[in-house]
C-alpha cells in the first residue's frame, strides 16, 4: 500500500512509521505524499484515536533529501504542493498527534516534530535546524511553532546558528514531552500514546484547536469561544462519562464520543 512508510492501526492508535533508512528517512515526494494520505486515512478510521509517527533505523526523519534537488527547484513551490497541505492536516486534525523521535530530527524532520502535539525524545535523538547550512531559512511551519515553544531569543539563535540539540538540551528548553532511555524506547512509547488514545478524545480536539486559534484571539474573544467549546464538550458522551466514575469512584472508560 505504501512504498516509503508503513502503516499499522492497533489499540486504538495509528502508527506511522517513516521507512527510508538508508536515506535517513528524508523525504522525497513519494514520502511527502504518502504520509499526507496515512495522516488522513489515520484522521478517518473510527477505530483510531491517537496518532504516532516515528522513523526507522538510527534516524527519525532527516528532512529533504538533497539528492532529489537541483539547482532550479523552486523552493516556494515545493513547499506549496508537498510540505504545506501536510503541516496543515496535522493542524487540523483532532485526533492527537505523538511524536516518537527516536533519532535526528533535522530540517523539514524537525519542522516535523513541532508540528506533532507532543514529542517522545529518546536518549540518543537530537534535534537541527539544518536549513541555514544550505543558505535557506526555516520552513514547514518551523517559524510558527518553534518561538512558541522556547521563545523569540533562543529561537533565533536555533534558527541563525544551525546548532545541534541534545535530547536532555530539548528537555529543558521544552521541545521533549519526555525523556526516554533507549532500552525502554518501544514500550514507553506504545504505553505513552495508548493512554492518550483512551483519554477523552473529543475534549482533545477542542483543547488543541482552541490552544493553536488563541495566539490570534484577544483575552474577550478567548473567553467567548471557551464558553462555546465548553458547551460542546459539556455534551459529549465522555463528560456524562467522567461525571458518572467521579461520582462512583471508578476510572472513567472513555470511548472517544
Amino acid at each position: 500500500m505504501y512504498e516509503t512508510i508503513l502503516y499499522e492501526s492497533k489499540n486504538a492508535v495509528a502508527r506511522i512509521t517513516l521507512n527510508r533508512p538508508e536515506k535517513v528517512n528524508s523525504f522525497n515526494k513519494t514520502m511527502n505524499i504518502e504520509l499526507l494520505k496515512a495522516l488522513k486515512q489515520a484522521a478517518t478510521a473510527e477505530e483510531v484515536r491517537a496518532i504516532m509517527i516515528t522513523g526507522t533505523g538510527r534516524a527519525f526523519c532527516a528532512g529533504q533529501d538533497l539528492s532529489e534537488v537541483d539547482e532550479k527547484i523552486d523552493h516556494g513551490e515545493l513547499l506549496k504542493i508537498y510540505y504545506n497541505p501536510l503541516i496543515e492536516e496535522m493542524a487540523q486534525i483532532g485526533k492527537p498527534i505523538i511524536a516518537a523521535v527516536n533519532g535526528t530530527a533535522a530540517g523539514a524532520g524537525f519542522s516535523l516534530a513541532l508540528a506533532a502535539d507532543f514529542r517522545l525524545v529518546s536518549d540518543k535523538a537530537s534535534f537541527l535546524n539544518a536549513f541555514i547550512h544550505v543558505g535557506l531559512i526555516p520552513d514547514s511551519g518551523n517559524f510558527y511553532y518553534l518561538p512558541r515553544m522556547v521563545g523569540h531569543a533562543k529561537a533565533m539563535e536555533l534558527m541563525m546558528l544551525g546548532e545541534k540539540i541534545r535530547a536532555e538540551e530539548a528537555k529543558m528548553l521544552g521541545l521533549a514531552t519526555k525523556l526516554i532511555p533507549t532500552e525502554k524506547w518501544e514500550a514507553e512509547i506504545t504505553a505513552f500514546t495508548e493512554r492518550l488514545a483512551f483519554m477523552p478524545t473529543k475534549a482533545m480536539a477542542l483543547i488543541k484547536k482552541n490552544l493553536l486559534e488563541s495566539w490570534e484571539r484577544p483575552l474577550s474573544a478567548t473567553l467567548e469561544q471557551e464558553a462555546y467549546l465548553q458547551r460542546v464538550a459539556g455534551l459529549t458522551a465522555d463528560h456524562q462519562e467522567g461525571v458518572k466514575a467521579f461520582l462512583e469512584k471508578r476510572p472513567p472508560q472513555f470511548q472517544g464520543r
